[in-house]
Formats: C-alpha cells, structure tokens, sequence
C-alpha cells in the first residue's frame, strides 16, 4: 500500500493569493483542514487545490489588459518653438561663410524653381491673369517645405531668426549683418541661375512668357512707399510659415504650415525680395520693357527693406516680447 504524498511535497503550478484561496475553498467544502485525518487522501485534496487554482488564473489569462499609452506630440509649444529658432541663430551664426553661402544659393535655387512651376502651368493653362495668380498661389508654397527639409536658407527667413538670437543676446549686430549678407547675395545667385536656365532652355515661353512679362510691369509700377509697406506684410507672413514648420513635428504638418502663409501673401499680391530675384530678371530676359534701375529702385529696394523690417521688428520683436527676453524684463 503506497504511502500518501504530503501536501507541500507537491509541485505548484502557480503561488500566491488566488491559490492559498482555491485550497482554502476547496478545504472548507469538504470540512477538513491540512494534517486532519479525513477519508480523502491529502494528496486528491492538494491536486483539486491545484486544478481550481489553474482554472481561475487561464480564466483571468483571457481578460484583456488596457495599458495606458502616451500620444503623440504633433506640435512644440510656442516657448519651445522660439527657443529652437533661437538655437537656430547660434548655428547659423558658427557656420562658416561657405556653408552659408551655400545653403543660400540652394534656397534662392529652390524659390526660382517654384516660381518657374507657377509661370509654365499657370500662363499656358490660363489666360486670365487672375485665374493664372490662384494657380500661382497653389503652387509656389512648395519651395519653402523644400527649403527648411533641405537645410536651405532665405535672407526673408534669416531676418527674423537672426533677429531673435540678437533680442536673446546669443547672436550679435555682426553676426546677424554677415549673415544676412551671404545669404541675400546666396539667395541672388541661386534665382539668377534658374531665370538663365529658364532662358536657355526655352522652358519659359508662349503663355508662361507673357504672363512673367506682366508681373514685372505690375511690380514695377508702384512707388517706393507702396512697395515698401507690401514687402513688411510679406514677410511677416513668410516668417510666421517658418514658425508653423518649425513648430510641426511631422512633414504632414509642415505642408500645411507652409503652405496657408505664403498662398495668402501671393493671393493678396504682397512682395518677397527672393521670389523678385528670380521674376524680375527672367522678366527681362523675356523681353519686359523695364530698365535695370526700375527693377533696383521701384522694386528690389524697397522690398527689402520691407521683409527686413518685417522679420526683425515686427516677427522677432513680437516673438521675444511674448516667449523670450523682451517679455521677461517687463514682468
């Protein structure tokens, strides 16, 4: 006769609370306690203990389990995204001429080309010039998301950058000057090499042509003052673009950031230095009946003047008034 097996001899196929209750249920069912002398040997009593047990654990095994998942961030914080452009100045300022240049002339590079997109489709779909400025507005947006993916740089952006780092004393008077120089000068170069590619290649004709011949004699036919003031409110936008992609975590969100800005300042017909660089020349290369100094003085001039009052003052000042230095000497 074989001896019975003592109850704690026996493997456990799980431990703890639900299993010290799943024996203590099935003891009190049958009126007897471990070490009593019952009818029913120890060890039935200690594998229904297990198999009770067994059962309540694969019963809870099926019962789903929530975790709590953080989402995703889509956008920094204000405070965030000015402190990044901040930073931004302190790179471009260490940058070195060539590096800077460079970026420059791939931006300017990257303006001509969206300019040429809008010119080719929107003359030779349309004739109305107006119909032909909506389909401007829906395209050319795409050279600012090439610009910022692409480490290009823009003078029009570069004048509220800078400017911050110079508000936040990161940046000084003639790292922002430097800077600002390379990059208009960059920003020239790229745009005349695309209106010469335009010209050579014959791409910029029939009603593309006529189209580029008009907006030369548009932007040249208003004084310095009018010219001016639609330099600062452009950009002011194209600025305010800037901050949307820079605030935007996915492509997604930039897209969209650029895109609503700078359609607004084509639509209305406000003025971007950069974007002239490229009109004004490959206007003339086709043939617009407008003297090199009309182009300098009824439009170049004045319009950067007004994107550089527009980034420093009214984008970099406002931004470091609500989120930076500014804002803190007045609390």
């Amino acid at each position: 006769m074989s001896t019975p097996v003592a109850f704690a001899s026996l493997p456990t196929v799980g431990t703890g609370v639900h299993a010290d209750q799943s024996v203590a249920n099935v003891q009190a069912k049958h009126g007897f306690g471990i070490g009593e002398s019952t009818g029913v040997p120890v060890t039935v009593t200690s594998m229904m203990a297990v198999l009770v047990a067994a059962r309540g654990r694969a019963r809870r095994s099926r019962i789903p389990r929530f975790e709590s998942r953080p989402s995703a961030v889509l956008t920094s914080s204000p405070p965030e995204t000015y402190q990044e452009l901040v930073q931004a100045s302190i790179k471009m300022k260490n940058e070195s001429w060539q590096k800077t240049l460079h970026a420059a002339v791939m931006g300017g590079s990257y303006v001509g080309m969206a300019c040429l997109l809008s010119f080719v489709l929107g003359g030779n779909m349309f004739s109305s010039y107006i119909t032909q400025m909506v389909v401007f507005a829906a395209l050319f947006p795409v050279n600012l998301l090439l610009i910022l993916q692409s480490g290009g740089q823009l003078f029009s952006q570069n004048s509220a950058t800078m400017a911050m780092g110079v508000l936040e004393k990161k940046v000084t008077m003639k790292d922002l000057l430097r800077n600002w120089t390379i990059a208009y000068a960059g920003n020239m170069l790229g745009c005349l090499l695309i209106s010469l590619v335009a010209n050579y290649t014959g791409i910029l004709t029939g009603g593309g042509s006529d189209m580029i011949v008009a907006t030369v004699m548009k932007k040249c036919s208003a004084d310095f003052g009018p010219t001016l003031v639609k330099g600062v409110m452009c950009n002011w936008l194209i600025c305010l673009a800037v901050w949307l992609c820079t605030m935007a975590r996915g492509l997604g969100g930039k897209m969209i950031g650029a895109w609503f800005p700078i359609s607004m300042f084509v639509a209305i017909g406000f003025e971007h230095s950069v974007t002239n660089m490229f009109i004004l020349p490959a206007g003339l290369l086709a043939g617009a009946p407008v003297s090199f100094l009309d182009v300098l003085l009824k439009n170049l001039i004045p319009v950067t003047i007004g994107n550089a009052i527009a980034g420093a003052l009214v984008v970099a000042v406002s931004m470091s008034f609500s989120f930076g230095r500014l804002g803190k000497e007045r609390n």
